[in-house]
């Protein structure tokens, strides 16, 4: 309105405008990439659209121990609940039919000590009393008030069958709170992998590594390592691969793939032809979209059930140029693990090309060690000359307060000619 009148010039206007603009920083936030395996081992995956649900229901015992621990309990609660509803009505049922409740209505209280042998069940007047004798017959408590009599088969036959939906129903949701307590993942809870994975150079090549440690004193046998890449492809028909996975191999010394794990290891993956990471390099690493995923699986010693731990790493999570601490040290002939360390990594010389560019020309590796050497070289020139430093100041200063604490000398000069004379 104002540039319009010409009371503010329009190129003042639009400069000012433009100056506004250019001070907002115009940042976009970029988006997490979705993750196939979280860092926790929990497969990032929701199912849509399933149409065939009763599939579930097929697996009855699976889909209960699946389920989570408040809808297991609902489940169990309600078992019992309906199971003593269900049958507290057919005992009313029986009672109803044989005529025990208006028998005990009609009769007088001297009278109805003559009804227990006429009875299918003594002491059942109404809904509550078989409610109530139902619960006794299920969870076998057995008060004495409340017992069969030999008057009816029919009361006998619904005996037996609660009996046995008891003893079922006991069974399979005992089963399924054992299988819950005692599931694979409550003993992955205590496997734990290193929060980042590093590239750096081990014997001669380039190496992808991680940790993997175990906290608890019982052992995992016959633990074992696979490492998978997933990534998205386009193959050469034009079809998009969203989940690629590629196996790499671990270098392992021994034949077997198996691993003694008593004390946390570095598992190392040699990037040669066969690895999915030959041709990235330091800067391109940051742009791939690619993410490793790790699957440690063993038998739990104490229990011989099979358990697996997931974790994986992202191009974000891996350091290029770093190498784990060593946390194993020996202390009075024990062997000690420092796990405040466990993720902790130092910088070391490592060659920023890729593997295949190392492999066709080895000299890349001899110039970077020889440039990590010079630098580590300077570094310790420069530390000794400060100690030198640091040492003189410290001997000057201790030599100037020396100095200044001496007691300067006082001599007695006597009478020239007289020196045995004393003070009057």
């Amino acid at each position: 309105m104002l540039a319009r009148k010409s009371i503010i010039p329009e190129e003042y206007v639009l400069a000012r405008i433009a100056a506004e603009n250019l001070r907002k920083p115009r940042i976009r936030d970029r988006l997490p990439r979705a993750r196939f395996i979280a860092k926790s081992g929990a497969c990032n995956l929701a199912h849509k659209n399933i149409r065939e649900q009763g599939r579930f229901l097929q697996d009855i015992f699976t889909t209960l121990v699946d389920l989570k621990w408040r809808h297991t309990l609902v489940i169990f609660t309600m078992s019992f609940l309906c199971s003593w509803l269900l049958f507290a009505i057919m005992w009313w049922l029986v009672a109803f039919a044989h005529g025990d409740i208006y028998a005990y209505m009609e009769k007088s209280g001297s009278e109805k000590s003559g009804l227990e042998t006429m009875v299918c069940v003594t002491n059942v007047r109404s809904f509550t009393s078989a409610f109530l004798f139902s619960i006794e017959v299920q969870v076998t408590i057995g008060f004495g008030g409340r017992m069969m009599t030999e008057e009816c088969p029919l009361a006998i036959t619904v005996l037996i069958l609660q009996n046995i939906v008891g003893l079922i129903i006991n069974a399979v949701m005992l089963g399924c709170i054992f299988m819950k307590t005692a599931q694979a993942h409550r003993r992955a809870e205590t496997l734990i992998f290193s929060r980042h994975a590093v590239i750096a150079v081990r014997n001669g090549r380039l190496c992808f590594m991680f940790r993997v440690g175990d906290l608890r004193k019982s052992m995992i046998i016959s633990a074992s390592v696979r490492v998978q890449v997933v990534k998205k492809t386009t193959t050469p028909e034009g079809e998009v691969v969203p989940i690629h996975q590629l196996d790499i191999p671990v270098d392992n010394p021994i034949e077997s793939n198996n691993i003694f794990l008593v004390a946390p290891l570095i598992i190392c993956h040699v990037i040669d032809k066969r690895s999915p990471l030959y041709d990235i390099s330091a800067s391109d690493l940051a742009s791939q979209d690619l993410e490793v995923i790790v699957i440690l699986e063993g038998v739990v010693e104490t229990t011989g059930i099979t358990t697996q731990a997931r974790t994986s790493y992202i191009a974000e999570e891996i350091q290029w140029g770093h190498r784990f601490v060593s946390i194993v040290t020996e202390e009075e002939g024990v062997y000690s693990v420092d796990y405040s360390k466990f993720g902790n990594t130092v910088k070391v010389a490592a060659p920023r090309c890729s593997a295949r560019e190392l492999d066709e020309k080895p000299s890349i590796l001899i110039q970077t060690l020889q440039k990590s050497e010079l630098s580590h070289q300077n570094s310790l020139r420069k530390r000794n000359s400060m100690r030198r430093n640091n040492s003189m100041r410290r001997n000057n200063s201790i030599r100037r307060n020396n100095s200044s604490l001496i007691v300067p000398k006082v001599q007695f000069m006597t009478p020239e000619g007289d020196p045995n004379a004393t003070e009057s």
